[in-house]
C-alpha cells in the first residue's frame, strides 16, 4: 500500500482517528492535507509528520460551512498541484440524551458537521476527481450508523446518513474512476475514552468478541487499505472495525 507521489486529504485530522491516519499514509509517503476546525491541532499533526521525514500542511476548516469547505481542494492543490484521495474523517459526538431531551440546536449540529459536512466535502472532492482522473474518498461512519443507538439519536442519524450517502454516490460514480467506501468504528481507545475510568473501560471493551478496544492505528490500516490501489475493486462498502462488536450483540440478542 505505498501511496508515493500521492496527496490525501484527511478531515479532522488534527487529533484521534484523522491524525493516526495521517501519520499512517504520510509514512507510506503520501503527501498529506490536514483540515481541522481546531487549526492547532492540524498545524501540530503536520510538525509532527514533516519531523518524521513526511510531508505535510494545515489549514483550519469547520466542514459544517461550505464557503470553508470551497477552500480545501484549491489549497491542496496550490500546495501540492494535486490531489487523490480523501478521508472524511472530520465530526463531532454530543453527550448523550433521551431523543425527547434533544436539544434543537444540538440536533442541528451534529447534522451540520457529521453529514451535511461530508456531503460538502464529498461534492468539492468528486468535482475535482471527474476532471483529474479519479480517486478514492472514504468517508468516517460508525456502528451507530449500522444499528439502533439509545440516547445517541442525532449521532446515530448522522451516521446512518453517511453510510446511506456513501453506498448512494459509490454507484453513481463506480464507472467514472471515482471509489467511495466508509469505516464503522465501534470501541476504539483514542485519547479521550483513555481518560474515561478503568471500570467503564472495562464495560466497554466487554462489548465486543474480542472482550477488548481497538486503537486508532488498527482504524488508520483500514483507511489506508480503501484508499489504496489493493482496493481496486472495492466501492460502496461499509468495514465494521468494531471486534465482532455488532456480531456478539446478535448472539446475545439470540
Amino acid at each position: 500500500m505505498a501511496f508515493d507521489g500521492k496527496v490525501v486529504l484527511v478531515t479532522g485530522g488534527g487529533a484521534g482517528l484523522g491524525e493516526a491516519a495521517a501519520v499512517l499514509l504520510a509514512r507510506r509517503g503520501a503527501r498529506v492535507v490536514l483540515a481541522d476546525a481546531n487549526p492547532d491541532g492540524a498545524a501540530r499533526v503536520a510538525a509532527a509528520i514533516l519531523a518524521d521525514g513526511g510531508q505535510a500542511v494545515a489549514i483550519g476548516c469547520d466542514i459544517s460551512q461550505p464557503q470553508q469547505v470551497a477552500r480545501l481542494v484549491p489549497f491542496a492543490l496550490a500546495s501540492y498541484g494535486r490531489l487523490d484521495l480523501a478521508f472524511n474523517n472530520a465530526g463531532v459526538t454530543p453527550l448523550p440524551r433521551d431523543t425527547d431531551q434533544i436539544d434543537p440546536a444540538d440536533w442541528r449540529r451534529v447534522i451540520d458537521v457529521n453529514l451535511n459536512g461530508t456531503f460538502y466535502c464529498m461534492q468539492a472532492e468528486i468535482a475535482h476527481f471527474l476532471t483529474h482522473g479519479g480517486g478514492a474518498i472514504v468517508n468516517m461512519a460508525s456502528t451507530a450508523g449500522l444499528q439502533a443507538h439509545a440516547t445517541r439519536a442525532a449521532y446515530a442519524a448522522s451516521k446512518h446518513g453517511i453510510v446511506g450517502l456513501t453506498r448512494s454516490a459509490a454507484v453513481e460514480y463506480a464507472t467514472r474512476g471515482i471509489r467511495i467506501n466508509a469505516v464503522a468504528p465501534g470501541p476504539i481507545l483514542t485519547d479521550k475514552a483513555a481518560g474515561l475510568p478503568a471500570a467503564v473501560r472495562a464495560r466497554i471493551a466487554a462489548k465486543t468478541a474480542m472482550g477488548r478496544t481497538g486503537t486508532p492505528q488498527e482504524v488508520a490500516a483500514i483507511v489506508a487499505l480503501l484508499l489504496s490501489d489493493d482496493s481496486s475493486f472495492v466501492t460502496g462498502a461499509v468495514y465494521e472495525i468494531n471486534g465482532g462488536q455488532i456480531q456478539q450483540e446478535r448472539t446475545v440478542m439470540e
